[in-house]
C-alpha cells in the first residue's frame, strides 16, 4: 500500500468497490457518442425545443455533489459540458447504490463517463445536459493536478515546463489550449499538401534506415542490422533518395519526413525532427523562391486568415514578395568586410578578429557559416531569402551561373533563424564526386559533420537528372513562428528529455543505525523522508506527531515509536 499516495490509495480501493458491485471501471463495448460538447453549444436552442436525445464522453472535470441531484462538469476533445443529474433518473427502482454509492463516492475527478440524456437550461441560465443513464469508461487511478480560478487569477496551475513536456498526457487534460496549438500544427501540413498536391506532385516515402548518411552536414545517429551485420545510419536528411526518383522520371516529390541529428539541444533544436522536401524537375532557385513564398504566405492565411503573424513583440508580415539579399552583401552589411575571394585563412584570421570562436578543422564553407551566423543571422526578422552561398558551402548545390564561386542556394531566415533551404540542384555527376571528395578532405580533418561520399547516389546522376530545384523546410520551426512559440518542445507532442531523474534512498541498514525499526523505514520514505541525511534539522515533535498521525490513517498498525526515540533518530 504504501507504493501509493492517499488519493492514489483511495482511488484503488474505489476501483475494487466498483468490481464487487457488478461495474467494469474499463468496459471494453463501444459507447455510442453522438455528439461532442461542442455540438451541443452550436445546436442547443433546437436540441431543446426537440428535446434530441444526445450521448457524449468525457473526463470529469469539476463536481457539485448536492443531496438527491448533482452537478458536474466533463471535458471532451471539444470543450467542456455541465452535466445535471438526479438520483431518481438513473435509478428508477429501489435501488439507488449506482447514485448514492458509485457516482457520489466512487467517482473521481479525472474519470471518464458516458452520458446520454438531453439538453437543458438550468434556473440560471446555464447549457447543460440532463442525465438519463451514465455509464463508467475508465477509473482513474492518479488525481489530476486541477487548476482552479478564482477573479481571474490562476491556483495551482500546470506550468512547469519539464513536468508538462515528460507528461503531456495531462498537460492535454489540464491545459486545452495546449491543443490548439497542435491543431494548428496538423492544419499547416494539411495546407502543404493541399498545395503541392494541387500541383500535381507526388507525397512518396523514402528509408530511414540508411547505409550512408547523407543530403546534409550532419552528426548522425548510428545503429547496427544484427541479420545484415552492418552499421546502419538514421537519416539526417532525405535529399539524394529524392532526388533519385527525379532521376527515375517523377517530376516533382515531396515527403513529410522524421529525420534525426545527433547534435545538440536547445529551444529550437531537437534530435528528431520533421522536415518537408519537395523536389521539381525542370526548376531554377528562382522559380523556387516564388514557389516558396507563395506556400508559406497561404499557411499563413489558412491559419489567421492575414499575412500577419504576431511572434512574442514582434510582428512578422508573410505576403509576398520576399525581400532578397545575397550572403555576400548581408556579411558585408553587418561587418564591413567582403568574403569575395578570401582564402581559408584569411576568413579565419577575420572570425578571430570578431571573437568568433573556429578552429583549424573548419574549411571556407565552415567559417563562412560560423561568420554569418554569428554576425548577420540575427539581423533578419522579416522573411528574407538569403542567396548565393559559397560554393564551399554547399557541396549538393549547382554554381552558380555568372560566378563559379558561388551556388545557387537560398535559405529564408525568420525571426533570426533558417526556416528553409534550397538549391538549383547540382546534376553534374563529376561534379558532384569532385564535391564529395572535399567533404572527405575535410572529414579527415577532423570535421565530423562532413558529407560520406554517395557512390550509388553519383551512379543515379550519371544515368542524367534534369534541371531541378529542390527545397526543405522545418515543420517544427514552422509551427512555432505561426503559433507563437518560442521553445520547439511546445510544438512536439514528445520532446527529447533528459533520463527522468531517480530519487535516492537509503537501505534499511543505514535506517537501523539511528535505531528506526525496518518497519518504519518504509513509512518514513513514503512520507518523503529518504535518506539519513533528510532528517537532520527536522523537529522532533512535529515528526513524531506526523508519522503517528500517517499510521493511524492509513490503519498501518504499527507500534508508534515514543517522542525520545524520535529525538533520538534525529540527534544521531
Amino acid at each position: 500500500m504504501l507504493e501509493h499516495s492517499e488519493q492514489e490509495q483511495l482511488r484503488r480501493a474505489s476501483l475494487v468497490e466498483m468490481r464487487k458491485l457488478g461495474i467494469d471501471p474499463y468496459p471494453a463495448a463501444e459507447f455510442p457518442v453522438t455528439h461532442s460538447s461542442q455540438d451541443i453549444i452550436d445546436n442547443f436552442d433546437s436540441f431543446c425545443d426537440k428535446k434530441t436525445e444526445v450521448c457524449l464522453a468525457g473526463r470529469i472535470m469539476t463536481r457539485r455533489i448536492m443531496g438527491n441531484a448533482s452537478f458536474f462538469e466533463i471535458q471532451d476533445e471539444k470543450g467542456r459540458m455541465q452535466v445535471y443529474i438526479r438520483r431518481d433518473d438513473i435509478c428508477p427502482s429501489d435501488d439507488k447504490t449506482f447514485y448514492n454509492t458509485v457516482f457520489k463516492k466512487l467517482l473521481d475527478i479525472g474519470d471518464i463517463v458516458g452520458i446520454k440524456g438531453f439538453a437543458f437550461k438550468t434556473q440560471m441560465g446555464e447549457m447543460s445536459v440532463h442525465t438519463q443513464e451514465l455509464t463508467v469508461l475508465a477509473k482513474s487511478l492518479r488525481p489530476l493536478p486541477i487548476v482552479k480560478e478564482k477573479d481571474g487569477q490562476t491556483f495551482d496551475a500546470f506550468t512547469d515546463p519539464e513536468q508538462r513536456y515528460r507528461q503531456r498526457y495531462v498537460d492535454l487534460v489540464v491545459n486545452p489550449k495546449v491543443r490548439e496549438t497542435f491543431i494548428m500544427r496538423s492544419k499547416i501540413v494539411n495546407t502543404m499538401r493541399e498545395f503541392f498536391n494541387s500541383k500535381g506532385y507526388l507525397e512518396v516515402e523514402t528509408p530511414i534506415l540508411q547505409p550512408i548518411p547523407g543530403g546534409a552536414a550532419a552528426r548522425p545517429f548510428i545503429t547496427h542490422h544484427n541479420a545484415l551485420d552492418v552499421e546502419l545510419y538514421l537519416r539526417v536528411a532525405n535529399e539524394l533518395y529524392l532526388k533519385r526518383l527525379i532521376v527515375g522520371g517523377f517530376d516533382g516529390v515531396y515527403e513529410f519526413a522524421k529525420d534525426f541529428r545527433n547534435e545538440g539541444m536547445d529551444r529550437t533544436h531537437n534530435p528528431e525532427f520533421t522536415v518537408m522536401e519537395i523536389y521539381v524537375a525542370y526548376k531554377d532557385y528562382f522559380w523556387m523562391m516564388n514557389f516558396t513564398e507563395e506556400m508559406i504566405e497561404r499557411v499563413a492565411l489558412a491559419l489567421h486568415g492575414t499575412t500577419r503573424v504576431t511572434l512574442g513583440d514582434k510582428e512578422l508580415d508573410f505576403k509576398r514578395p520576399f525581400r532578397r539579399v545575397s550572403m555576400t552583401d548581408a556579411i558585408k552589411e553587418y561587418t564591413g568586410y567582403d568574403i569575395t575571394g578570401k582564402t581559408e585563412e584569411e576568413l579565419r584570421k577575420k572570425c578571430r578578429e570578431l571573437n568568433i570562436e573556429v578552429d583549424e578543422t573548419m574549411g571556407k564553407g565552415k567559417l563562412v557559416d560560423e561568420l554569418f551566423g554569428e554576425k548577420c543571422e540575427h539581423h533578419f526578422i522579416q522573411p528574407t531569402f538569403i542567396t548565393d552561398y559559397p560554393i564551399e558551402m554547399s557541396p549538393l548545390c549547382k554554381r552558380h551561373r555568372t560566378n563559379p564561386d558561388l551556388t545557387e542556394r537560398f535559405e529564408l531566415m525568420v525571426n533570426g533563424k533558417e526556416l528553409c533551404n534550397a538549391y538549383s540542384e547540382l546534376n553534374d555527376p563529376i561534379d558532384q564526386l569532385e564535391r564529395f571528395q572535399e567533404q572527405m578532405g575535410l572529414s579527415e580533418k577532423g570535421d565530423d559533420e562532413a558529407m560520406f561520399i554517395d557512390h550509388d547516389f553519383v551512379r543515379a546522376l550519371e544515368y542524367g537528372m534534369p534541371t531541378c530545384s529542390g527545397m526543405g523546410i522545418g515543420i517544427d520551426r514552422l509551427t512555432m513562428l505561426m503559433t507563437n512559440q518560442s521553445s520547439i518542445q511546445d510544438v512536439l507532442f514528445f520532446p527529447q528529455m533528459k533520463p527522468e531523474p531517480k530519487s535516492r534512498k537509503d537501505s534499511p541498514e543505514a535506517f537501523a543505525k539511528l535505531g528506526i525499526a525496518v518497519e518504519w523505514v518504509p513509512v518514513l520514505q513514503k512520507m518523503g523522508h529518504t535518506t539519513v541525511a533528510s532528517l537532520k534539522g527536522l523537529k522532533a515533535g512535529k515528526l513524531f506527531n506526523d508519522i503517528c498521525g500517517y499510521n493511524k490513517k492509513n490503519k498501518l498498525g504499527l507500534s508508534n515509536p515514543t517522542i525520545e526515540e524520535v529525538t533520538q533518530w534525529i540527534e544521531e
